[in-house]
């Protein structure tokens, strides 16, 4: 793999979708075009970010851009994790089993429930008056 040549990889977690690009370098990430402390200043969401790379002992030995769209915070760095992973496992298929093991190359398919009609959110019934 040369300098120029880096590996895709698609992240998705509710409303948020995170394209994830991995190249060699020292271990930069930015997304959309700031470094990640600046984007997640919360250490809970960078532990998120940094996991695959603990997992498969590569920290520093990669550089990440990502462009990620749509959901709140929590959402766009459980994509981000999510889309670091698949890339990963983009540059060496030997990384699928200890990723798959701590469950980062599954899917969060938990979306927001819709609204129902005679009802204030999904499932909250308006208050019931016995007299």
């Amino acid at each position: 793999m040369s300098a120029a040549t880096y590996h895709r990889g698609t992240g998705r977690r509710k409303c948020a979708i995170a394209q994830v690009k991995l190249s060699n370098g020292s271990g930069e990430i930015t997304i959309n075009g700031k470094p990640y402390q600046q984007v997640f200043p919360l250490l809970d969401h960078r532990r998120m970010i940094e996991q695959a790379f603990i997992v498969t002992d590569t920290s520093g030995k990669y550089n990440v851009e990502v462009k990620v769209v749509g959901g709140g915070i929590t959402g766009q760095a459980g994509a981000i994790k999510h889309g670091i992973a698949r890339a990963l496992v983009d540059t060496n298929e030997s990384f699928k089993a200890p990723l798959r093991q701590h469950g980062l190359l599954t899917r969060d398919s938990r979306i927001k429930e819709r609204k129902k009609y005679g009802l204030k959110r999904a499932r909250k019934a308006p208050q019931y008056t016995k007299r």
